[in-house]
């Protein structure tokens, strides 16, 4: 980091590839993405939004791109292949009026395929214009701390008519889903459904990390 730098002096600092491999490692949440379900919908050219979900090292290829079609909203519907508790999102675009201006997250608790509940957790951000941004917008894990299944949703823009999206950055944790479920079902085919009631979900509340 910037401390690290300064400690060593320019050139000097022999940490950096660690540290480097590690911020990979942290921003590698595109590996645990659905891909046969994703869904980005509005996209000019259809395929394009899977493009922007790649490993931290290609965040500066200018060459991969989504581009909204009919007006300035981007939909990025993302199944992950677990449970993700999800730290961070950033987000790159163009120096000018195709940036996004505004990013909205919702997300589920559990698989859509499951019968999961209304979207809840939801978060926002104003994003600045910048094409090479290096903060990234922090969630607070309280509310994304059990995720299946990630809405990203993208009002508007700066102005332009479409908006263009070059890279989205996925930080967090991945956890393997279970499935004790199905397991429960085959040798307990007769149980007493009073022994197997759901205990009702309450929200958490938000706190600070």
């Amino acid at each position: 980091g910037a401390v690290a730098a300064m400690a060593h002096g320019p050139g000097r600092c022999r940490c950096c590839g660690a540290e480097a491999e590690e911020r990979g490692a942290a921003w590698a949440l595109h590996l645990r993405i659905d891909r046969q379900r994703l869904q980005c919908l509005n996209e000019r050219t259809e395929g394009s939004g899977a493009l922007v979900f790649r490993a931290w090292e290609q965040r500066g290829d200018r060459t991969q791109f989504v581009e909204s079609d009919d007006d300035e909203e981007l939909l990025f519907n993302i199944p992950f292949t677990g449970s993700v508790k999800l730290k961070g999102v950033l987000v790159m675009g163009e120096d000018d009026g195709t940036h996004p201006a505004e990013m909205r997250l919702s997300s589920c608790p559990q698989p859509p395929d499951r019968g999961a509940g209304r979207p809840w957790g939801c978060g926002g951000a104003v994003l600045e214009q910048q094409p090479r941004p290096q903060r990234a917008f922090p969630c607070r894990i309280a509310r994304f701390s059990n995720v299946y299944h990630l809405s990203m949703h993208f009002p508007k823009n700066f102005g332009a008519e479409t908006t263009k999206i070059f890279y989205i950055g996925l930080k967090g944790e991945w956890t393997e889903a279970h499935r004790h479920e199905v397991t429960i079902c085959t040798y307990e085919a007769s149980a007493n459904p009073a022994d197997h009631r759901l205990p009702h979900s309450s929200p958490q509340t938000p706190f600070i990390s």
